[in-house]
């Protein structure tokens, strides 16, 4: 099956066409495919929480936009490739000037319980100190510019590509490229996976963001220069680039201070 996502798509084929045929008794819009969110994996280290610091106030942009997500994760199931068709973003419509409003719809749908899930965890784990250094109205607009600015980016290496494109994980880089500049040594509480051996380890955060955007930087090019997919690591640096460069015009300094 391949695939090109800016976080996540399938053009169809050959092998597609086989999967098509053994998927369709259980998920009828597995004829678009998805990009598994890469940072879920990363050396098999999930991150949790901050185990250095707690949010002040409740996460409650953070918490909504978890809930938005699998609300339309949800709908894609009851709704199949007809809903995934119409609301994905596709490359070439978007340079055409059709279907903008993709670009945003985009950002909160997934391509299977292990995409959602794993972006998800990313966002839980990143999510709430960054909305706490911001006040709620200017984490959401980080959050949404962020992931515009990702998507639009992958859109730029790969402007005639007719394959959908779907996924957060472009906008929770930009959150984690914040929390790189914001919160760098902090220790992040992770699940560390060694084959079978499995246990709870303190990463700083500095390592742990800095290693993954060096694995994105490394593979940026791997998809960009053909049409039969992959992960979409220019999304991802995209997000992560700016998230990094103008988290501080967003953070309030009397938050941090507290």
């Amino acid at each position: 099956m391949s695939q090109d996502c800016a976080t996540g798509a399938v053009q169809p084929g050959e092998n597609e066409r086989r999967t098509v045929r053994k998927f369709d008794g259980h998920c009828r819009w597995k004829l678009i495919s998805y990009c598994e969110l890469e940072e879920a994996t990363l050396g098999g280290l999930i991150p949790l929480t901050d185990a250095s610091r707690r949010p002040v106030r409740f996460p409650f942009v953070t918490t909504c936009i978890i809930l938005t997500n699998f609300f339309v994760f949800a709908l894609e199931l009851r709704g199949g490739d007809a809903f995934v068709s119409r609301w994905a973003a596709v490359a070439a419509n978007i340079t055409a000037g059709h279907d903008w409003i993709t670009i945003l719809t985009a950002m909160f749908m997934h391509g299977s319980w292990s995409h959602i899930l794993g972006n998800m965890v990313f966002l839980w784990a990143f999510g709430p100190e960054i909305e706490d250094s911001m006040n709620p109205l200017r984490y959401l607009a980080f959050y949404l510019l962020g992931g515009l600015v990702a998507m639009l980016a992958q859109i730029a290496v790969s402007p005639t590509s007719t394959v959908p494109n779907l996924g957060a994980s472009g906008a929770i880089a930009a959150v984690m490229g914040a929390f790189l500049v914001t919160y760098p040594r902090d220790q992040i509480r992770a699940i560390l996976i060694i084959f079978v051996f499995v246990r709870i380890t303190l990463i700083p955060a500095a390592l742990l963001i800095g290693v993954w955007f060096l694995i994105q930087l490394f593979n940026v090019g791997s998809v960009t220069a053909v049409q039969t997919g992959g992960v979409a690591y220019m999304a991802h640096v995209a997000g992560a680039l700016f998230g990094a460069v103008t988290a501080r015009l967003f953070e309030d300094p009397r938050r941090l201070a507290t």
